[in-house]
């Protein structure tokens, strides 16, 4: 099996996100991108918080509502508590999913974690190049692309600039999945009444090279030829909650959105 080559010089966005929700696997370098963002934006850790959140509730709903067993979760990051598999497979033994991440400490936590789970995989690949991430040896071990899948793209596409192309790479995802397979889609918010969402932005861009907070309009522009589901494009925590929420109106609340659709 080949090694796994490791840089602990250059933050990356998985380490980053591993450092809000809490973990330990991330570097100084990753720790100081944490703490210059936390500085415009100490809501941050709330805001990663209410994201994983978000995904477990929707992963739930895919797979217990609708019957699907097949997740493909896209800039994954780092393993952590409650993972997707763990949340689909107390739904559906069965349940498949497959991993991707760029950062290959991904890799090597998760050959790790999931050594003796023969329905999960982890992939090294870059979603910028979603054909890639599609034709993966990995990827089609597990997916059958002729069935439902719900693809992830929790917290990623805010990672990818607007000259990669991030409407062309979901796009290339729908036509590649079958009909009745679900997208799931959060990014960071642009908010008019919080200058900060600007400067977190510069922030992100100067030291992570990634971290594009995009206007509504933008975000709605990731479902085209979608079906979403209610309740839309909401702020996380707003979607499908599991229990009452007590403050809508935070940015805490309100800076990163997303939604669930069906492909018709």
């Amino acid at each position: 099996m080949p090694s796994v080559g490791l840089d602990n010089g250059v933050p990356t966005a998985a380490r980053v996100y591993d450092v809000m929700l809490g973990g330990k696997d991330n570097y100084t370098v990753d720790q100081e991108v944490a703490a210059a963002s936390l500085a415009v934006m100490p809501a941050l850790k709330q805001i990663a918080i209410h994201n994983r959140e978000m995904l477990h509730r929707v992963v739930r709903y895919v797979a217990a509502e609708e019957g699907v067993t097949q997740f493909l979760d896209l800039g994954s990051g780092l393993p952590t508590a409650r993972n997707t598999h763990e949340v689909a497979q107390e739904v559906c033994s069965d349940a498949r999913v497959v991993y991707v991440d760029i950062d290959p400490i991904v890799l090597a936590h998760g050959r790790a974690i999931l050594a003796n789970d023969d329905s999960t995989r982890v992939a090294t690949a870059d979603i910028r190049e979603p054909q890639q991430v599609l034709d993966h040896p990995e990827t089609r071990e597990l997916i059958d692309f002729t069935q439902p899948v719900c693809v992830l793209l929790c917290g990623i596409l805010h990672h990818l600039l607007d000259e990669e192309d991030p409407h062309g790479i979901v796009a290339t995802l729908r036509e590649a999945v079958a009909p009745g397979s679900f997208f799931f889609i959060t990014n960071f918010t642009r908010l008019g009444d919080a200058p900060e969402s600007v400067e977190l932005e510069q922030v992100l861009l100067s030291q992570l090279g990634t971290g594009r907070v995009r206007a509504p309009e933008e975000l709605a522009r990731f479902f085209t030829d979608l079906e979403l589901l209610n309740p839309g494009i909401v702020p996380l925590p707003l979607w499908r909650p599991d229990t009452p929420v007590t403050d809508a109106t935070s940015i805490a609340a309100r800076f990163m959105t997303g939604g669930l659709a069906r492909k018709p």
